[in-house]
């Protein structure tokens, strides 16, 4: 929904008498894109005038991804409700332009803890607890539950892992049973499999493809629709073939090649008409898409007359950019509105700690240092936030990237290297970051932080202010440690001013240097707000100075972006 509350395009929204599901599975090969694929679907169906929304099932037996190691699992992504999720929630919001909540990420822990539960509580009525009925009824109940607030036409349903994969069975089986509950003409089963390109001969081999479907349908489920990875657009002949032996229509094979751009998907899938297929196999009658102004995004962040523009992250799980999924995109999203292609240097904080950091960071026009746990890695992202500071260089510094910068400006302050924040050092005689107690003295450290969306108050005449151009916002949050109050007066009177406060002036959520183009730090993750078509307002100033920095360019005019939900 846009936030007047109409539907995609300016169409009032179509509303079926019966909802109707599209059920995104995925064979061959994992990280094939389905979260791309099922997100292109959100925003085709959703340039229908229709209204979207979209859940995925994860595997894994973690309840959710929250206390899994970002170099484990990627991203782990904030909901406005408070869930930590697994990073493709991310790829739905920008694409669908939706605040998604917890109900979109439903896991096989999250499952099997919900039905043992119950069971301990004795609704089962001393009932053997099996997989079939009462795992595959949780699933079905929480798929069932999706949307429900916002009533959508459409529930998009991507299933993790690959078809063949022991841990997704109860999720397959549940959606057997769904179609047949719901009516098979309200459910789509959308495959996505590889045609990989065999080394030798240079041909596209469909038969990774053809096993993987007879796996989907060995459990019952015939698609409807196999979407096709490959390197290259499908020939006629390949195209017949897949559709021969998968028992699907020949314009039901979607070629997906590669592209430059992920925001492209929507649009390939789109002209190869899988949206005109979805759209008459659900009986949603005759809807024309209005994706012009998605078209113009991608055409916009793909015109080879921009300048390039070099932004530094300082991180310390840069091994798998992934990890940074969001930070990176909000960044592309901002150089579309200035007309500037942002080109990511990668800087690992431990080897900034043993250089000097003229060698990693020199020529950049921005430095963003995103947020993190544990101590590894620490004094490089601190090292980061002085050069910034002191060479006058933009810096953008997110969840611990504004507490570092914290500490960077005490310890210059006082004139030692013994602040730092209680995270690190418990023992420490200058704790500028110290817990939230609340959230610090846990059991249990999942789903046990400071989570979801808080509001903040702004402070009049500041950076933040101007580019969110309004006195409160709301920000999601994923944090255990604050800014320590005794060290305001520090702060304050050496020229580091407190921009954004809780609404009871307790919590520091945003500060910003006094005399500096840009060095603006915030205690929550404004990535996760940032769309193409509307780039988060803190990554928007942060590029508008970016541009500035670089010697003999200046940005061209552009209005304060609307934050997202």
């Amino acid at each position: 929904m846009t936030r007047d509350g109409t539907a995609g395009g300016g169409r009032a929204a179509r509303h079926p008498s019966q909802r109707r599901y599209i059920f995104v599975t995925g064979g061959v090969v994992s990280a094939i894109g389905k979260g791309v694929t099922a997100a292109s679907i959100g925003r085709m169906v959703k340039s229908r005038g229709l209204r979207v929304s979209i859940m995925k099932l994860d595997p894994y037996i973690n309840v959710d991804p929250g206390t899994m190691s970002p170099l484990e699992h990627g991203e782990v992504f904030v909901t406005v409700d408070g869930a930590e999720t697994d990073q493709d929630l991310g790829h739905y919001e920008r694409f669908v332009d939706e605040s998604l909540t917890g109900a979109s990420n439903l896991t096989t822990g999250a499952v099997y803890d919900r039905v043992i539960t119950r069971e301990r509580r004795g609704d089962f009525l001393g009932g053997t607890i099996q997989v079939i009925p009462h795992v595959t009824d949780e699933i079905k109940s929480r798929i069932r539950a999706v949307g429900d607030g916002d009533d959508p036409d459409v529930v998009i349903v991507e299933v993790g892992g690959t078809v063949g994969d022991i841990e997704n069975i109860p999720f397959l089986e549940a959606l057997r049973q769904l179609r047949r509950e719901v009516g098979m003409r309200n459910v789509l089963f959308v495959h996505v499999t590889l045609v990989p390109r065999l080394g030798s001969t240079l041909e596209l081999k469909t038969k990774p493809t053809q096993h993987s479907v007879r796996e989907l349908r060995s459990i019952g489920i015939q698609p409807d629709v196999v979407v096709c990875r490959s390197d290259d657009r499908l020939t006629p002949e390949l195209v017949d073939k897949i559709a021969l032996f998968a028992d699907v229509e020949s314009r039901a094979v979607i070629s997906n090649p590669e592209v430059a751009s992920i925001y492209e998907v929507p649009l390939v899938l789109e002209e190869a008409g899988l949206g005109a297929f979805i759209t008459e196999h659900l009986g949603l009658g005759e809807l024309t898409p209005e994706l012009d102004e998605w078209s113009a995004t991608v055409d916009a962040l793909l015109d080879p007359t921009v300048p390039e523009l070099e932004i530094a992250i300082v991180g310390k799980y840069i091994s798998l950019p992934d990890a940074y999924l969001s930070v990176v995109e909000a960044v592309r999203h901002a150089g579309i509105a200035w007309k500037v292609r942002p080109v990511i240097r990668w800087v690992d904080s431990e080897e900034l700690e043993d250089r000097d950091p003229h060698d990693l960071l020199a020529g950049v026009a921005g430095i963003i240092v995103p947020g993190g746990f544990g101590p590894r890695g620490i004094e490089g992202k601190i090292m980061a936030a002085h050069y910034a500071r002191t060479q006058k260089v933009p810096y953008l510094g997110l969840c611990l990237g504004m507490q570092v910068a914290v500490i960077e400006f005490v310890r210059q302050v006082l004139g030692t290297d013994d602040c730092t924040s209680i995270e690190f050092n418990p023992d420490t005689p200058h704790p500028a970051i110290h817990p939230m107690p609340e959230y610090y003295h846990v059991a249990n450290k999942g789903g046990s932080m400071r989570l979801g969306a808080w509001r903040c108050d702004l402070v009049a005449g500041t950076q933040a202010r101007r580019v969110y151009g309004a006195a409160s916002i709301e920000e999601r949050h994923r944090h255990r440690m604050e800014v320590n109050n005794n060290y305001r007066d520090i702060l304050r009177s050496q020229g580091m001013t407190l921009s954004g406060l809780s609404p009871d002036g307790a919590l520091v959520e945003i500060v910003e240097l006094d005399h500096h183009p840009w060095f603006v730090g915030c205690q929550f993750h404004p990535e996760f707000a940032s769309r193409p078509t509307r780039p988060h307002p803190l990554f928007w100033g942060f590029l508008e100075a970016a541009v500035r920095h670089v010697e003999g360019r200046s940005p061209v005019p552009e209005s304060v972006p609307e934050v997202a939900g």
